[in-house]
């Protein structure tokens, strides 16, 4: 049995020569309210949910970027809302959000 039921990392990166990087939508604030949002329901921590920063994921072009592990799901979101849909969904019930996944 794994130690975490999922383990997200969120791209945080930030490419200073201008180009599309994930932390020009403000990646690390959403991946703060994540992790912030999961203890609150109680799935944080060992059994439950895992929120880690990644470097660059190398998948820029798609949008802001994480990828839940162990099923290798990832996602590009817009905002809080599509943050909320992927916790409830994935990280609470276990349902691959179709519509956020690439």
């Amino acid at each position: 049995m794994s130690y975490y039921r999922y383990h997200v990392f969120f791209c945080t990166n930030l490419r200073e020569d201008g180009s599309a990087c994930c932390q020009r939508f403000d990646a690390r604030a959403m991946r703060d309210y994540t992790k912030r949002r999961s203890k609150e329901l109680g799935i944080a921590g060992q059994g439950g949910t895992r929120i880690n920063t990644a470097g660059c994921l190398d998948r820029c072009e798609e949008g802001p970027v994480i990828v839940v592990y162990p099923e290798e799901v990832w996602y590009s979101y817009l905002d809080q809302e599509d943050i909320d849909e992927i916790i409830e969904e994935h990280l609470v019930n276990g349902r691959i959000v179709e519509r956020l996944r690439i």
